[in-house]
């Protein structure tokens, strides 16, 4: 029972936080200068980000009264090869399309990409971790339950046969 609930946290750990890294990960990408159509849910944190192999300096702007601010901190996500590093948030005033142009001003191969905050994804991660504690302690819990209970049907038994035999 308990390697059987230990399996299991160990899987809907890995499934919590690879779920969170496909979550995070740019869902739409585009080139320096293109100029994207991209679905904004504000409850979804939608999110910038970057791959580039040196430092470039960018400019983004978008439309419909959607706003652009830079994230705290620096975080980065790795999916195949590239590294996307969130750079910006999109704060936009409701659920709609909205019209995405960024470039960057040094000649370098950048790529652009939409995805979700990285800090949005926090849940995920929490329920994999907490999968991966919770069911093999319950699993441990039920093999001592277990146990309890088949020393204790024996020492009955034991007394049952001695007193008859």
């Amino acid at each position: 029972m308990f390697v059987v609930c230990a399996v299991a946290g160990v899987v809907l750990f890995g499934g919590g936080v690879l779920g969170s890294v496909a979550a995070m990960a740019p869902t739409k990408t585009f080139a320096s200068g293109e100029s994207v159509t991209v679905p904004v849910d504000p409850a979804a944190k939608p999110a910038v980000y970057i791959a580039s192999e040196t430092q470039v300096s960018y400019d983004c702007s978008i439309t419909g009264g959607a706003k652009l601010a830079k994230s705290a901190g620096t975080q980065t996500v790795t999916v195949g090869d590239a590294v996307w590093e969130q750079f910006l948030v999109i704060n936009a005033p409701a659920k709609g399309d909205y019209q995405l142009t960024c470039v960057n001003k040094e000649q370098a191969t950048v790529r652009y990409g939409v995805g979700r905050d990285v800090l949005s994804t926090v849940g995920g991660i929490t329920s994999g971790t907490a999968a991966l504690i919770l069911l093999p302690g319950a699993g441990l819990l039920a093999a001592i339950a277990g146990t309890l209970a088949v020393l204790i049907r024996r020492g009955g038994a034991r007394k049952r046969l001695a007193v008859s035999g």
